[in-house]
């Protein structure tokens, strides 16, 4: 008999869809980063010409490594922030509290959406020196993608609970399939 709940509700399987996606743009952001860090060290020290682009392109997959990965934390209940203070709090006061730290999530998670967009919008006209082609709004795309997302998941975690103990936010789902079959 497995923890896990069963594969849920149907937005929480179009949720997944998300999640999984959110989690391999943070994985190709962390593995393009490992790639274009080297070779602008390479380029500027043995080659001695010194490429412009590595490092604003880096600094771009982490802030997008992190606005996702943020996100992806919350759902899995792994982001060590929003349960620090509450999982130290008595029994009869974790509850209430952990309904205001939700609140507060989708208050920050909107926030986010919100002025992201506005920021987009208003140096969308903007561009990187090192980058001319790419508008600076562009660069903080992530902002309000990763609130829209996070604010995704506090959703449904106010509305059909607690998503960290499904198969596929554990990376059971596999062994679970299996074993089901």
């Amino acid at each position: 008999m497995s923890h896990h709940q069963p594969s849920g509700h149907p937005l929480s399987r179009f949720l997944d869809l998300i999640y999984l996606a959110c989690i391999w743009v943070a994985g190709a952001c962390i593995f393009l980063m490992s790639l274009f860090i080297p070779w602008g060290i390479f380029s500027r020290y043995v080659l001695g010409t010194g490429s412009q682009w590595p490092e604003p392109i880096s600094i771009l997959l982490m802030v997008v490594f992190t606005f996702l990965g943020a996100a992806v934390s919350y759902r899995a209940g792994g982001h060590i922030a929003v349960a620090m203070l509450t999982d130290r709090l008595p029994a009869g006061l974790r509850h209430p509290l952990r309904g205001v730290v939700h609140v507060l999530m989708l208050t920050i998670s909107l926030f986010m959406l919100w002025y992201g967009v506005q920021l987009c919008i208003g140096t969308w006209g903007q561009s990187i020196p090192e980058l001319p082609w790419m508008p600076v709004g562009f660069t903080y795309l992530p902002v309000p993608i990763g609130g829209a997302v996070t604010a995704l998941f506090v959703l449904e975690h106010i509305f059909l609970g607690d998503q960290s103990r499904r198969a596929v936010v554990t990376f059971d789902h596999e062994a679970a399939e299996t074993g089901a079959a």
